[in-house]
């Protein structure tokens, strides 16, 4: 158990990142540390009024935002990223004791936010647009791309700020103003970045106001968000349900969506895989962050030659890992976020084992540990095949391991469930390698070789396929869903040809 006084270190983080004392100290929702479970906070839902006033002040704000250049937008994303890489040691360790993350995935976070401002700062004078061949002489066709306006953004309790900033950064520096609606579970580090934007948007100088607001609360606050009118795009994180509820509600107003959601991720170990490196690469995937990342590497397919070889030496990290305060040095595993997801797990190991599972690891830590906090040692789950709760996203730290034979029916079993998130394959054949990239491999958003599929770098475009929503955040060319596209065609010469030979003369 740790010897700090968390929620009064909670309370000095929040005010060296600026934050008022009243915002998270006088309201009616509580705030937890999943490290002990102690209150930590106590913050204010916002009303349907003060909802909707945001959106319209964001709204406003867009529309003397977009006439800003470009470059001058990304200024300010510039000033932010000054101010993450000042306060990141407080940001992260916040971070740690809201979500319970280690205290390295707590900083690496932050430098998550900090790289993303420098691929918009960056993405600010590349906003380019295409110059298109057309088939009429003495004309030019091209397209360009254009502010879209009010982005709505939801985010999740696991990555509380850094998918926040994927969006926001893109999201200013193409013109738009920004309102987001944390995880009830994390409002703390919302309310952390918000004071940090704001010291940026002071040094800036003549941002209009509303630009950007964080609106705290539950599902009524997220459903006013999803619905109101002005806001151009909503852009959720979260699970597969949350998704089937946000997606028709946003298309019934003709809105657009950028939904990132569920994860089902799979690894498949091939004969000639390096094991060592193997281990290192599933371990941290399976039980990084107590399996609460959407990339946690959840099913593992082993070839039979190297099965025992490998599944042996995944058993012995399993049961080693170092469980226990995330802010300890040497921690691995922190605790799961709170006791839903506990009971969840146990629920999906309970369900394996009548299906023949065998388990290593998946119980409860207590020792030395508050009641109101859930630690675990991650589980290993042999299976006998992909069936039950193999097939579906349990947010806990939970690996189902299953033998096979044929590549062909290990990327088939790979691809049999709902989600295409991420994936990853461990081979030194070429032909492996290369047939998992293939239009017959991983059927994923994101498919590597020799790495887990757990963490992303900002520079690539992330998102999945199927019931991972379809959306595609970060790098890469994602820029384009924070905008609208127009193609233009300019007439330079004196006749006015149609388009497919088309005559239409009338004298």
């Amino acid at each position: 158990m740790t010897a700090i006084d968390l929620p009064q270190e909670t309370a000095r983080l929040l005010a060296q990142l600026g934050v008022d004392k009243a915002a998270f100290s006088n309201g009616a929702r509580l705030v937890r540390t999943p490290i002990t479970g102690q209150t930590i906070g106590r913050v204010a839902d916002a009303d349907a009024r003060q909802t909707a006033a945001a959106i319209d002040a964001a709204h406003a704000a867009y529309l003397s935002w977009r006439l800003v250049p470009a470059p001058r937008r990304g200024e300010l994303v510039r000033l932010f990223g000054d101010e993450l890489r000042a306060h990141k040691a407080e940001l992260g360790r916040l971070v740690s004791l809201e979500v319970g993350k280690i205290a390295s995935e707590g900083l690496g976070e932050v430098q998550e936010m900090i790289d993303i401002c420098d691929f918009a700062l960056g993405l600010s004078r590349q906003l380019y647009g295409l110059t298109i061949a057309t088939e009429r002489a003495q004309h030019r066709m091209m397209e360009t791309w254009h502010p879209l306006g009010v982005v709505g953004i939801v985010s999740a309790f696991n990555f509380p700020v850094a998918v926040w900033a994927w969006n926001a950064a893109l999201a200013l520096v193409c013109g738009n103003a920004i309102v987001w609606k944390p995880s009830e579970k994390t409002p703390l580090t919302a309310l952390a970045t918000q004071a940090l934007f704001a010291r940026a948007l002071a040094k800036f100088g003549d941002a209009p106001a509303g630009l950007a607001a964080v609106l705290l609360g539950g599902r009524d606050v997220g459903h006013a968000l999803v619905d109101h009118a002005k806001v151009a795009l909503v852009s959720a994180t979260g699970s597969t349900a949350m998704g089937r509820a946000v997606g028709p509600r946003v298309a019934q107003r003709f809105g657009r969506v950028l939904l990132e959601l569920g994860g089902n991720n799979a690894a498949i170990v091939c004969p000639s895989a390096d094991l060592d490196l193997a281990v290192r690469g599933l371990a941290f995937a399976a039980m990084g962050t107590a399996g609460q990342r959407c990339t946690t590497l959840r099913r593992l397919f082993v070839h039979s030659s190297v099965y025992d070889a490998l599944i042996g030496r995944l058993k012995q990290a399993y049961l080693s890992v170092g469980i226990g305060d995330p802010l300890v040095p040497g921690t691995l595993v922190g605790p799961l976020i709170d006791k839903a997801a506990f009971d969840a797990m146990q629920a999906a190991l309970a369900q394996a084992a009548t299906l023949g599972g065998k388990a290593t690891g998946g119980a409860r830590v207590t020792d030395g540990f508050a009641a109101d906090a859930f630690y675990v040692r991650p589980a290993l789950v042999e299976m006998p095949d992909q069936t039950g709760p193999v097939l579906e996203e349990t947010f806990a730290p939970i690996l189902y391991a299953m033998r096979y034979d044929d590549l062909g029916d290990a990327i088939a079993k790979h691809n049999a469930v709902a989600q295409g998130l991420s994936s990853s394959i461990f081979t030194n054949d070429l032909r492996e390698a290369e047939l998992f990239l293939s239009a017959r491999g991983s059927d994923c958003g994101i498919a590597n070789v020799n790495i887990g599929p757990s963490g992303a770098e900002i520079g690539g475009a992330f998102g999945g396929e199927k019931e991972t929503g379809g959306g595609r955040e970060s790098g890469s060319d994602s820029w384009r869903a924070y905008m609208r596209r127009a193609t233009n065609t300019i007439n330079y010469g004196r006749t006015l040809p149609l388009a497919q030979g088309v005559k239409f003369d009338i004298g």
